[in-house]
């Protein structure tokens, strides 16, 4: 077994790496840009380097930065993690040219199961199923042009379904439905595609209806011996990306698993695969029996937990001895699956706003524990989440003896995590587990789009307004969150307090609070502080302490909550069960300011602007300063956290582009306008 191991990753994967490192023994090397020197996976690691800058091309994707790492420390192997170089064949070809082992496939495998397009033809002369489709490329292995390439879609038929054929993860898959879509579509995929793997071949493919996203977990070594573990359901995705998974699949039946894992262990046989691997397979609802190839991802995924929680087996410490030349001891017949487990992913986003990342820092955090629950996570007191990475912070696993009780745990784990100071997902995850068809196991990959325009998220009720009106500071005497104060006029007769909170971009809210009553849009509660806890200290870039965070208790119209609450500068964040929300607080200058700065904008002509809705980099300006566009036409295309964001014109006019390819923008950046008064002038 190795002495070291370098960790080529960060996140949650890194930490969740570093744990069965320190388990075995093993000294582990961690690395890290600047953006992630305060990172927990930096703490946990028994050595850490710098590897760079941000992007991640300068850091975490730099072969030379990490090799030199890895030699610097003596690390006899690296462990690649998912993402960045964890499927790159020249990553696998640099280890063995320096004499270090890569916890992964060898490089025959990784290159040939990467192109999604020489591996859909190489495992069906193997025998295995696989849906039609067709390819960017000519039969002379030449690009198609783009109107061969558009024939050569409609020739399959809508729906289909765009996918770079180097890639994996979902990252660039375009569904089209209709001939209209597909120019666009086709150009975007191909950007995204170049941008994240270097090559812009495209894969084109009939798109399966009511389609499951069933994947079988593998392990092979190097005398021979492949064995699956079973499958994991993860047709819950958004955008091709998976959100809840769970093992096993409550769709296949003993006889179609049996049949699948057989198929998965062929394509791992058929490339010599070495270590653990997952061979993923798309199954119609309406055919279950029925199974097809749909690429092989040659590295660890993102939720192989629930695989180890129904089999009790370490997929890291098997990596590692497979790695380092040891024999499967695991025979088929010996696995077993026992319960169920169910992962939620918590991501860095804003549900309510269209799922944009989000940025900030961990203020204040709780996570979860109990009977069958297991948490990996990336978060830290303190951390701070950039825009640079994939917005995924933890995952809350649970395993149940039942699916009923998976569900129920991971449901009552995911109402005890509290984080502050980012906005997450973690309401949301709640409310797609409570939706009727996931708890009946009626799943599909289309379930989520489905269902958003009927999720109704929280907002900024009594309860927690007045919990915020209990801990704002006074501007008067004292400090901290924790103290009140209490007007006074004139003849004895007190004022009351009044605050105002700006709960979301243009919403206002006035609380007045005199004694034991708070008043909100004129309804009267009648609130007791029942008690108040601090926790922490909220402490900036230089060190300064410059708030508090805590827990309180208050009781509004007899209804006793618990929040926590973390308080950085002007904003107040405060959560319980799974739900956070910050509030500004506006003392009477902000209030001001805000007012004029509200009539101005009235005051000015009409000229609808382009904001950016994240702090990004803008990637794309399909159009022209000066251009005409129309309604809906995309003028501006901005990326944070693997994930474009394309702004389109709310009007039709002349647009005025203030931002080009390449550029670092910042949330509420101007991007563009444009001038409608041309368009009218035109009309009339």
């Amino acid at each position: 077994m190795f002495d070291t191991v370098l960790v080529a990753n960060r996140g949650e994967i890194a930490c969740r790496v570093i744990r069965t490192l320190r388990e075995l023994g093993i000294r582990s090397v961690a690395v890290y840009s600047d953006a992630d020197r305060g990172a927990r996976h930096v703490a946990e690691a028994d050595t850490a380097v710098r590897i760079g800058p941000p992007p991640a091309q300068e850091s975490y994707l730099s072969i030379p930065a990490i090799m030199e790492a890895a030699k610097a420390t003596g690390a006899q192997a690296i462990h690649p993690g998912y993402g960045f170089l964890s499927e790159n064949a020249d990553f696998a070809r640099a280890c063995a040219d320096a004499g270090i082992v890569f916890i992964g496939p060898g490089v025959e495998a990784l290159g040939l199961m990467g192109d999604k397009i020489r591996a859909k033809d190489h495992v069906a002369k193997a025998g295995v199923p696989v849906i039609q489709g067709v390819t960017s490329l000519g039969s002379d292995g030449a690009p198609l042009s783009e109107g061969d390439l558009e024939q050569a879609a409609i020739g399959l038929g809508f729906p289909i379904l765009i996918k770079p054929s180097a890639g994996g993860g979902g990252k660039g898959m375009q569904p089209v439905f209709e001939a209209g879509e597909l120019t666009e579509a086709l150009a975007t995929a191909r950007r995204v595609a170049k941008a994240a793997f270097g090559d812009d071949t495209l894969l084109l493919e009939r798109l399966v209806t009511s389609p499951r996203h069933i994947e079988v977990q593998l392990l092979a070594d190097a005398h021979g011996n492949t064995i699956h573990l079973g499958e994991r359901e993860c047709s819950l995705q958004r955008r091709h990306q998976k959100v809840i998974e769970e093992a096993p699949s409550v769709l296949l039946s003993e006889e179609t698993r049996a049949r699948i894992g057989e198929a998965a262990c062929t394509v791992a046989r058929s490339v010599g695969y070495l270590g653990a691997g997952t061979v993923e397979f798309l199954v119609s609802d309406d055919a279950p029996d029925e199974f097809f190839f749909m690429e092989m991802n040659t590295r660890l995924q993102v939720e192989h937990p629930v695989t180890e929680l129904v089999t009790g087996i370490d997929l890291v410490a098997w990596q590692l001895r497979i790695a380092a030349g040891e024999t499967l001891t695991i025979a088929q017949d010996d696995v077993t699956l026992t319960g169920h487990a169910v992962e939620a992913r918590v991501y860095a986003e804003d549900p309510e706003r269209g799922f944009l990342p989000s940025t900030g820092t961990v203020l204040a955090l709780r996570e979860a524990t109990g009977d069958g629950v297991r948490v990996d996570s990336a978060l830290r007191p303190g951390l701070v989440v950039p825009p640079d990475y994939d917005p995924m912070l933890a995952k809350v696993i649970a395993w149940g003896a039942t699916r009923a009780e998976a569900l129920a745990r991971l449901d009552g784990a995911l109402a005890s995590t509290t984080v502050l100071g980012v906005r997450t997902n973690v309401e949301y995850l709640r409310a797609l587990l409570a939706d009727p068809d996931v708890r009946a196991g009626r799943l599909d990959t289309t379930l989520i789009e489905r269902r958003l325009p009927e999720l109704v998220f929280r907002h900024p009720d009594a309860a927690l307004l007045c919990a915020a009106a209990l801990c704002v500071r006074p501007s008067e005497g004292g400090s901290g969150p924790w103290h009140t104060a209490t007007g006074w006029r004139t003849g004895g007769v007190r004022a009351p307090r009044r605050f105002v909170f700006a709960t979301g971009q243009t919403e206002r809210v006035e609380v007045l609070v005199s004694g034991e009553t708070v008043t909100i849009d004129d309804v009267v509660h009648t609130i007791r502080r029942v008690s108040t806890r601090s926790t922490g200290e909220v402490v900036d870039t230089s060190g300064e302490v410059v708030d508090s965070t805590g827990e309180i208790v208050v009781e509004v119209d007899g209804v006793a909550m618990a929040w926590a609450i973390a308080r950085d500068g002007d904003t107040l964040w405060l959560g319980r069960d799974g739900f956070s929300w910050p509030l500004r607080v506006l003392d009477r200058e902000a209030e001001l300011r805000e007012k004029l700065a509200a009539i101005e904008r009235e005051s000015r002509p009409a000229s609808p602007e382009l904001r950016s809705p994240m702090p990004g980099t803008v990637v794309s300006v399909p159009v022209a300063d000066g251009e005409r566009v129309d309604e809906g036409q995309t003028v501006v295309t901005v990326e944070a956290m693997k994930m474009e964001h394309r702004l389109v014109a709310p009007v039709a006019g002349v647009v005025s582009i203030t931002a080009k390819p390449g550029d670092l923008v910042k949330l509420d950046q101007l991007l563009a306008s444009i001038d409608v008064t041309t368009t009218s002038e035109e009309t009339s």
